[in-house]
């Protein structure tokens, strides 16, 4: 075969191929999509009583602010590390938020060890907790995972487990705003191993999600 017939016949198969959104774009949308489902969810739930005083008090607005900052930045990470030519140290973008999370959880459980002695540190059953953040960490990983399919050859798993992390802290915001958990160690243990599980899921089945999904052509 001719070198000219070959370069015909391979360009007369070419079909135009959509960019990439930008990652400050996609984190958008995605985190629009997430804040209409969690807010939704909340208030079919309907939020707690106390929720004002409880964040006027101080209570509860460090571990909302830290893992809300957490989520959007697992998300841009996310968006980023999908990109070819991007750096894998945006990976450690959210690690920062995700220790001072940590830190305001834990902060939390001293300050209940002082008020009540050993039953500040009581942890119970509280099984909704998982239910809600990986009812609806799942399905918002997914959706992130749809934006970022382009991925599915490149980095999958990392930004499969950021998707995961970013949608279960934001769905742990929204569980603080409906859920009844005011011992500290039964926030860090319950959120703590709900974020847990929907970020491993992520990170297990998120690249095959992908790769099902990734684009043609």
């Amino acid at each position: 075969m001719r070198s000219e017939d070959l370069i015909q016949r391979l360009a007369s198969n070419l079909r135009p191929v959509r960019p990439a959104l930008h990652p400050a774009l996609a984190t958008a949308a995605w985190l629009a999509v997430a804040a209409a489902v969690i807010g939704l969810a909340v208030l079919v739930s309907g939020p707690r009583h106390d929720l004002s005083e409880r964040l006027t008090g101080g209570f509860d607005l460090p571990q909302i602010v830290t893992a809300s900052v957490t989520g959007v930045l697992a998300a841009f990470a996310a968006f980023e590390l999908a990109l070819p030519e991007r750096s894998a140290r945006w990976a450690l973008l959210p690690l920062p938020a995700a220790a001072a999370w940590l830190a305001t959880m834990g902060w939390g459980c001293l300050q209940d060890l002082a008020r009540l002695g050993p039953d500040g540190l009581h942890i119970g059953m509280s099984v909704p907790c998982l239910v809600f953040i990986a009812g609806l960490g799942v399905p918002l990983t997914v959706a992130m995972l749809w934006l970022a399919r382009h991925a599915a050859w490149l980095r999958a798993g990392p930004v499969a487990a950021l998707g995961g992390l970013s949608a279960a802290a934001l769905a742990s915001v929204g569980l603080s705003f409906i859920h009844y958990l005011d011992a500290a160690a039964m926030v860090l243990a319950w959120h703590g191993l709900s974020v847990l599980v929907v970020t491993s899921i992520a990170a297990l089945l998120g690249p095959r999600l992908m790769r099902r999904a990734r684009p043609v052509g």
